[in-house]
């Protein structure tokens, strides 16, 4: 028997604490699926972060050396004059940068916003936002309704 057939035999205890063990339940299946959409940009975001942390170390640890080297051999190779070398070599250097930040560019442009989470949240806050609650007046005698505590169980 299902919990809408036998709903006229239960207390209005038991319907409350099977509302909400449901709203919970709703609560944490929102919150799974928004991590899990959360991890998936977040993997993202990370092969973003590493490719364009890569292009800063190579730019900074490898452009005093190699660039020696290079602008060197590239004057015993060619007989171009030793600044003309130099810019050369720095001009190499900036393409593979531009190559490495262009990389990582288009790996954050293919992180996104957790859609699915999103939606689902503004449906059930619009769910929640039209329930009305019962009004508690007549059943009283016209007094405010005293505060409930919640037991531990």
């Amino acid at each position: 028997m299902s919990a809408a057939d036998d709903g006229g035999n239960r207390s209005l205890g038991q319907l409350v604490a099977t509302a909400t063990t449901e709203l919970s339940a709703l609560v944490h299946d929102e919150i799974a699926l928004a991590k899990a959409e959360l991890r998936v940009g977040a993997k993202k975001a990370a092969v973003g972060s590493g490719a364009g942390m890569v292009a800063g170390v190579l730019l900074l640890f490898s452009l005093p050396v190699l660039s020696f080297a290079l602008a060197y051999g590239m004057r015993s190779w060619t007989g171009l004059g030793l600044a003309w070398c130099f810019l050369i070599v720095g001009g190499i250097y900036w393409l593979f940068a531009g190559i490495l930040g262009l990389v990582a560019l288009l790996k954050f442009k293919k992180v996104k916003a957790p859609k699915r989470s999103i939606s689902s949240s503004k449906e059930t806050a619009a769910v929640l936002g039209s329930v009305k609650p019962h009004p508690r007046a007549g059943s009283n005698g016209g007094r405010p309704a005293r505060d409930v505590t919640r037991s531990s169980a």
